[in-house]
């Protein structure tokens, strides 16, 4: 029976450091995403988009393992959790690299003439996300649900940086028409950027209800209104 647990906790401790692994992937993603726009640097963004192959794979690597694990050791109560934690969030963390794909693809359309303001901006948010994640990836690791916490309610900082860079866009696009194309570019990426920020939010809930066992109840998370087109 000692052997069982053991084997059992190992392959818990595996799972555990994979999604971490996912976690350095994603959150390189993001930053090297925004580099790129950032910096018009097509081979650093052409780079970003290719690794989004291995958080697929790794990622369908991981759903594999935790749907032969439930249905060999079939766990319970806080075991369960964890199991059923690491596939929620190997899912988020899946859609951030898709994400942080997406941005980096309209490096090669914009057009950078006079966009050195609303850079600033994504370069801003980016980090601010980038920051998110690492943050949510330690409150993982070290199963800290105050940490998690922490992370839920400062997703508002996101939806600032969000409305900030959208009304920059748009005063510039309605005062200069020439910039309309590059400025749809900015709002796509600025929308893929909150929307990152969100699965931080989600991953955050799930490490919180894995800790603790409680649902944290998204109609009380501050949230900031976000600006729409």
């Amino acid at each position: 029976m000692r052997h069982i647990v053991s084997s059992f906790s190992q392959e818990l401790e595996h799972l555990a450091a994979d999604i971490l692994r996912m976690g350095g992937i994603a959150e390189a993603m993001i930053t090297d995403a925004c580099r790129a726009v950032v910096t018009a640097d097509e081979a650093l963004a052409q780079d970003t988009v290719d690794r989004d192959e291995m958080l697929d794979a790794l990622e369908a690597e991981l759903e594999r393992r935790i749907v032969r694990l439930l249905a060999l050791r079939q766990p319970l109560a806080a075991d369960l959790r964890t199991v059923v934690a690491a596939l929620k969030v190997s899912t988020d963390l899946e859609r951030i690299g898709d994400l942080s794909k997406n941005i980096a693809k309209r490096t090669p359309a914009l057009d950078y003439a006079g966009l050195g303001s609303a850079l600033k901006g994504v370069d801003s948010m980016g980090r601010s996300v980038a920051a998110q994640l690492h943050s949510v990836l330690n409150a993982y690791s070290d199963s800290d649900a105050g940490l998690a916490l922490r992370v839920w309610t400062n997703d508002e900082d996101v939806d600032q940086h969000y409305n900030t860079l959208f009304r920059e866009v748009l005063t510039d696009m309605h005062e200069n028409s020439s910039r309309i194309t590059a400025g749809a570019h900015l709002m796509f990426i600025a929308k893929n950027l909150e929307r990152i920020g969100d699965h931080c939010t989600n991953i955050a809930e799930v490490v919180h209800y894995q800790v603790t066992g409680d649902y944290l109840s998204s109609m009380a998370r501050p949230r900031a209104p976000l600006l729409e087109p």
